[in-house]
């Protein structure tokens, strides 16, 4: 799949490229500099985007990006040898590790939207999420509308319940919520039967409902709740890094790699169960790719 370049596209790549060593370094990449180490914030059960195989062991198509921007960084910076190192983040957690410093770069699943950018600043948008809602095959609900009176379970510290109270077609609607500690334990609160639908980004569900014991158990519905565009986050104030990490990204757009990348982890079989996401890149992912973009998610039409 061939992603062409908008006007300045290779201009803006390039400026990027050299920005770490145009000037003296600070912030952020002095930090990597002088430890001779990066802190990789990832996720341990964000479907396909981010995830745990256990022992220490972080895959996923935001994490293997991850890894390539750092290797794009150490090669900027001329560092002989670069320590990538690990931190799993809860989206409970995820802000303040990287607002304290403890995380130096969140790839996950982390939505770029307004309040968050009031502390934090974001990478260019890599990929755009649609929030849907899973049930069991059986259930009676068929969408928002049937909602009503019902248990709808979603991961403590994310936005979706929020976004769905918000749409106007859950207007005047009484439903009850309860929360997982992270994507799996929701999963496991509709599986269990202690929830009658779980509301998540469409990825991660797909990616839990490819896991799950039977997924022919389980059906996304088709109405969409929101367009959320996802994004790597880092300290706020920090432009020579927000630079590097987005030149990193841009190459890989503009080689083929982000997309290669993208189809290993949605379209093929991946680990442990050797089991196929299925989800196409959509034209909204494309579109964030060809024109590197942070616009928060309130200006993404409303659903």
């Amino acid at each position: 799949m061939k992603f062409l370049p908008k006007t300045g596209f290779l201009l803006i790549a390039a400026t990027f490229a050299f920005a770490a060593h145009a000037q003296e370094l600070t912030g952020t990449l002095k930090k990597i500099k002088d430890s001779g180490t990066i802190v990789l914030g990832t996720r341990e059960s964000s479907g396909a985007l981010a995830y745990t195989l256990g022992d220490g062991k972080y895959v996923g198509f935001h994490t293997e990006m991850g890894d390539k921007v750092a290797a794009a960084i150490q090669k900027d910076l001329k560092m002989p040898k670069l320590d990538v190192k690990y931190q799993p983040v809860t989206s409970q957690n995820r802000i303040p590790l990287v607002q304290n410093g403890t995380v130096d770069l969140e790839c996950g699943s982390t939505t770029n939207n307004a309040a968050r950018q009031k502390d934090v600043a974001f990478a260019m948008t890599t990929y755009v999420e649609e929030g849907r809602i899973v049930v069991k095959a059986n259930s009676p609900i068929k969408g928002i509308a049937d909602l009503n009176g019902k248990t709808v379970a979603t991961t403590t510290g994310t936005t979706s319940v929020q976004t769905l109270r918000k749409n106007k077609r859950a207007a005047n609607m009484d439903f009850k919520e309860v929360f997982g500690k992270d994507h799996a334990d929701s999963f496991l609160l509709l599986e269990s039967g202690r929830a009658d639908a779980f509301v998540m980004d469409g990825q991660i569900l797909a990616g839990l409902v490819s896991k799950s014991k039977n997924p022919a158990d389980y059906k996304i519905l088709g109405e969409i709740l929101s367009v959320e565009p996802i994004a790597c986050m880092m300290r706020k104030d920090d432009p020579a890094f927000q630079k590097a990490v987005d030149g990193a990204i841009v190459a890989m757009v503009k080689s083929g790699e982000l997309a290669k990348m993208y189809d290993k982890w949605f379209m093929a079989p991946i680990p442990p169960a050797n089991t196929k996401v299925g989800l196409p890149l959509s034209d909204a992912t494309k579109a964030a790719w060809n024109s590197p973009n942070t616009k928060p998610m309130e200006e993404y039409a409303v659903q």
